[in-house]
């Protein structure tokens, strides 16, 4: 494990020590502080404040990185440099080119890339992928995202009354050094990283704009885009969710149909033409709970040789495609922003 803070003890050290056959061999963090305290929680024998040191020392056979979003580029194509199969928390990379880059790296390594986009193991989700990818409704055609949460406290910095077992994010999330963005790249990442899941589609134009509200991230974002073939999609969402809790949905209307996710009531929504028109539309509840483990468990049995990769390098690429267009094009007040600008130097 890369990255000894909130997320990675808050999710993915207990994922790992919930798997059977998964045995967690070191931990690194370049604060030493806080990984002398994940070590001593979790039982962690071997800890290393520099990575070079972790990976010349261990026989690793995957690395998860849970680390700032700035720092997953690095960490992850010098983990794949030697030799090891590699889970890097969402987002993938700040920028297409070194998503892009660390694809290709682990081509030619041949070694794995596995994200963790926790929403993608959800059944409804995989169900809707089933549907859209196996050509039953037709090509998708449009495409309405909603991903709104109440996660102020995380963007302003201000945590004096966040509850964490172990740590909490600190001024992380609020940084835009370290993580880039702030609802975008925390949040409205899961859209992106469900389009692609679901359609296979692949952005071709993105316009957006984006609103701080005295933060020094985003908090509400609002993002226009289009796809190679022609589908539309307008995303976006708050983090500044009135009232607490998470909503998050997603429409693709098709050719000859459409169908709906909800997350937070687990469901899906589908529109077929069926000969009855009372039959058009069913909602599907798939009655489990968040895959909250669900990531980290398919790297573990990835390793182990006994599943697929479920969400893979290529999908965190696009999903970071989508970003890195939309935060330009924010930047440069809503101008388009075409996937070919983002693999040249753009003038500010």
């Amino acid at each position: 494990m890369v990255g000894a803070g909130w997320w990675a003890t808050q999710c993915h050290l207990p994922a790992l020590q919930a798997h059977p056959d998964a045995q967690i061999v070191a931990v690194c963090d370049h604060d030493a502080v806080k990984l002398k305290k994940t070590a001593e929680v979790f039982g962690i024998k071997n800890t290393y404040t520099d990575l070079d040191t972790m990976l010349a020392s261990e026989t690793l056979a995957g690395v998860m990185v849970a680390t700032h979003h700035a720092a997953h580029y690095p960490v992850a194509r010098a983990c794949l440099d030697n030799g090891a199969h590699v889970f890097i928390e969402k987002p993938m990379t700040l920028s297409a080119a070194d998503a892009r880059a660390l694809v290709e790296l682990a081509r030619a390594r041949r070694r794995e890339i596995v994200m963790g986009y926790n929403l993608n193991h959800s059944e409804h989700v995989i169900r809707a992928r089933d549907i859209v990818r196996g050509g039953e409704l037709g090509a998708a055609q449009f495409i309405s995202g909603l991903f709104s949460q109440s996660i102020y406290n995380l963007l302003s910095g201000n945590l004096a009354d966040f509850k964490a077992e172990v740590h909490s994010p600190g001024a992380v999330y609020s940084d835009p050094v370290r993580s880039g963005g702030g609802h975008g790249h925390l949040q409205i990442t899961h859209l992106a990283a469900l389009i692609c899941f679901i359609t296979g589609l692949r952005i071709s134009r993105v316009r957006s704009l984006m609103a701080k509200h005295g933060l020094q991230v985003d908090l509400i974002a609002a993002i226009l885009a289009e796809f190679d073939g022609g589908a539309l999609a307008n995303l976006g969402g708050t983090g500044n969710l009135p009232g607490g809790g998470r909503s998050c949905s997603l429409t693709v209307y098709c050719q000859r149909g459409w169908l709906a996710l909800d997350d937070e009531l687990g469901r899906l929504t589908i529109w077929r033409p069926e000969a009855e028109p009372q039959r058009h539309v069913r909602a599907e509840d798939s009655g489990s709970a968040y895959p909250y483990f669900a990531p980290t468990h398919n790297f573990v049995d990835l390793l182990l040789g006994r599943a697929e990769n479920h969400c893979d390098g290529i999908i965190g690429w696009r999903a970071t495609e989508l970003l890195d267009a939309a935060y330009r094009s924010a930047e440069r007040g809503g101008t388009a922003i075409t996937r070919q600008d983002l693999y040249r130097e753009l003038s500010p």
